[in-house]
């Protein structure tokens, strides 16, 4: 069962340890040799930047490891899209979502019993780690959107809920981008790909047809009741932070815990944790847990304090100091996220986006 570490040299010791080449070949594969950054990338623990960084330095040629830029690029590709497009991504972004006959989701896979074991064992694992391959998420989205004919939004929230890497962005993104909602396509897969990739030779389940026969196929029997699970954020209870008046105020949050940012600057340290924000986008104890245990063991004085922002500007008297993301709705001075290339502005696909990233990275 994988664990994700919360020490920031242990983190470096497996960072400089990977196999990116490796990595290309067998990603998609569930026992692939897959990197399991994610958590630490989207808690803005290390950027895609830095890890690309080392592990250019450590002697690997980009053209080598190009499967492995493209999985970095296409996270400030999400960033990007919802540094644009904001609220609206809350919502079917380009199309209507096609058959979004349903609300909810699914109660079989709530409680993992769709009878396909990969995907049983996926979410079951992902109550547990806070943690789902890739290739999980794309069949259980597939599942909930696009056989179940439910709209992904509720789905969406749910995964994103558990995930210790969950980015609202590039969540909601790529379920829009399953179900059909930014694009023209819908994603399915039926049980012989879900054996391939996820080493299991089951038959006789709803998604055991050919690939033809998916898009028309009833809403099978164990799909058809729908939950709307309550998802509530375990909020700590936390005390007023100790300010020094003659101090800038760094302001860390969940999309920021990034324990090199400024660190050479002597100043007030909070992790701001917003009800607001979290009552539009509720994450698990475990999530939380993470994102607080990597900010306290790894940013010297840092303080936690669940408020809002207008609460903290009331009481800081000096500079207010905080890194770009869609999130926030602070006032101050703004550093820039640390992006893998100097790109802005909307793309309509992640491939017009890697085209021109590729000249600033190859």
């Amino acid at each position: 069962m994988v664990k994700f570490t919360t020490d920031y040299n242990a983190l470096m010791k497996r960072i400089a340890s990977l196999d990116p080449v490796n990595y290309g070949k067998t990603r998609n594969f569930t026992d692939g040799d897959v990197t399991y950054l994610s958590p630490y990338i989207s808690r803005g623990f290390i950027s895609v930047k830095q890890v690309l960084d080392i592990v250019l330095n450590a002697g690997y040629k980009p053209y080598q490891i190009k499967t492995f830029i493209q999985e970095l690029a296409w996270r400030d590709y999400w960033q990007l899209k919802w540094q644009v497009n904001k609220n609206l991504i809350n919502h079917d972004l380009i199309h209507q979502q096609p058959s979004a006959d349903f609300s909810g989701i699914p109660e079989s896979l709530l409680n993992h019993h769709t009878g396909i074991v990969a995907i049983d064992e996926g979410i079951e694992s992902l109550y547990q780690t806070g943690y789902m391959h890739n290739h999980l998420r794309m069949y259980v989205s597939s599942i909930a959107c696009n056989i179940a004919r439910c709209h992904w939004k509720i789905p969406a929230q749910w995964m994103y809920y558990y995930l210790l890497d969950g980015d609202w962005g590039s969540n909601a993104l790529s379920w829009q981008w399953i179900c059909g909602s930014t694009r023209q396509t819908l994603y399915y897969a039926n049980q012989e790909n879900i054996n391939k990739y996820c080493s299991t030779s089951q038959t006789h389940t709803f998604l055991d047809t050919r690939y033809e026969d998916l898009p028309a196929m009833d809403v099978p029997e164990i799909l058809t009741t729908r939950l709307s699970p309550l998802l509530i954020t375990p909020l700590p209870e936390t005390t007023l932070p100790l300010l020094e008046a003659d101090l800038p105020t760094l302001v860390y949050n969940y999309y920021n815990v990034d324990p090199l940012w400024r660190n050479d600057l002597a100043a007030n340290k909070i992790l701001l944790l917003e009800p607001s924000v979290f009552k539009e986008y509720p994450v698990s104890q475990k999530s939380l847990d993470f994102c607080i245990e990597l900010a306290i063991k790894n940013i010297p004085g840092i303080q936690v304090w669940v408020a809002e922002f207008a609460e903290l500007q009331q009481l800081v008297k000096g500079d207010l100091i905080y890194k770009e993301h869609p999130l926030n709705n602070y006032t101050g001075q703004q550093d820039s996220r640390d992006w893998l290339t100097s790109l802005k502005g909307d793309f309509n696909s992640f491939f017009s986006f890697w085209k021109k990233s590729e000249k600033q990275l190859f």
